[in-house]
């Protein structure tokens, strides 16, 4: 057997060493990730094999990783696509409506599904929501908390809670900055979360309220006091997110928790970014085979990566191997 696998060992490595970025990676951070992607999974399929395998490999063990991933998957050319960025942010906000909070962030509701932005809105403001208000916040921070699906709040008094993705109203997602460079405000290459932001404090009240309208969709949250602190939003999956690690796909081309290869551009510093990653969420913009959001934490700094992030890349998934190949000695 010792003989057998020093012949195909490095067979099965060389199918991974084409990957762009792959000898300087360190995969093993990846395997914490896809171990919780296997917790959180009801019926891992295919990839029961390497859960099972993924849960003996000793923690951090660069070596033990690289022989894992090669003996258990085969990278499958997504495509070229659009990369973006995506994270957890902080945000301040009241228990209730006061001057500078007066957005709702709002649980599921009877009739939710049916209505749009701009008509949840007026429920509220109408006091004929049939749902809870979970607290209140800046209009502009709750618009891009929806957009990110998950937050931390601080309150007043400095509680903080965490708040997770609930569900969604029934109207498609549509992108303002895409709305911003149709009408002239902005080229292509301004368009990020930090100018849609400064666009929208500097515009008059009524057109920044305008143009977040012209996005007809809602996501409702729910309190997720059950998350550590120390750790990552949930993703689809039910796993929390790894920073840096996690990535949003469209699960009708990617099976959520399968491992999977970007390469592209870091959005800050214009360098490399190649890595290995998980699927482990999803998102009402991610649509295609070669498409990714990258999760890359919480507070500012993730913020800002994240909100720059728009990036061309190329895209691996890696398919769990119909035979793995053979164990390490030992193994």
């Amino acid at each position: 057997m010792r003989a057998r696998f020093t012949v195909l060992l490095p067979l099965l490595l060389a199918s991974c060493g084409g990957l762009p970025g792959w000898e300087r990676d360190r995969v093993s951070e990846a395997v914490p990730g896809f171990l919780a992607g296997c917790a959180a999974s009801s019926d891992p399929g295919p990839l029961a094999p390497a859960c099972s395998e993924a849960a003996r490999l000793p923690p951090g063990d660069e070596a033990a990783a690289r022989v894992f991933l090669a003996r258990h998957f085969e990278p499958v050319p997504a495509g070229e696509g659009l990369i973006t960025g995506y994270y957890e942010p902080v945000l301040r906000v009241s228990p209730v409506p006061a001057p500078g909070f007066t957005a709702p962030l709002l649980a599921t509701a009877p009739g939710a599904p049916d209505l749009d932005r701009a008509s949840i809105e007026a429920a509220v403001a109408a006091g004929e929501w049939p749902g809870a208000v979970l607290a209140w916040a800046d209009p502009v921070d709750a618009f891009f908390l929806q957009i990110q699906g998950s937050g931390r709040a601080v309150f007043p008094d400095g509680t903080a809670r965490r708040l997770g993705y609930a569900g969604k109203n029934g109207h498609p997602y549509v992108p303002v900055g895409r709305l911003l460079i149709e009408r002239g405000a902005m080229t292509r290459e301004e368009v990020s979360m930090q100018s849609i932001r400064a666009w929208l404090r500097a515009a008059p009240p009524a057109d920044a309220r305008a143009l977040m309208d012209a996005n007809p969709s809602w996501v409702f949250f729910r309190w997720r006091d059950d998350l550590p602190a120390e750790g990552g939003p949930a993703g689809t999956l039910g796993a929390p997110l790894p920073p840096g690690r996690a990535v949003a796909v469209d699960r009708s081309h990617v099976p959520l928790g399968s491992p999977m290869w970007i390469a592209t551009r870091d959005p800050l510093t214009g360098g490399r970014l190649e890595r290995l990653v998980i699927a482990l969420d999803t998102g009402g913009a991610i649509r295609g085979p070669a498409r990714a959001d990258l999760f890359w934490g919480w507070g500012d700094a993730a913020g800002e990566a994240a909100g720059r992030m728009r990036e061309t890349g190329r895209i691996w998934v890696l398919r769990p191997r119909v035979t793995p190949g053979p164990r390490t000695p030992g193994g």
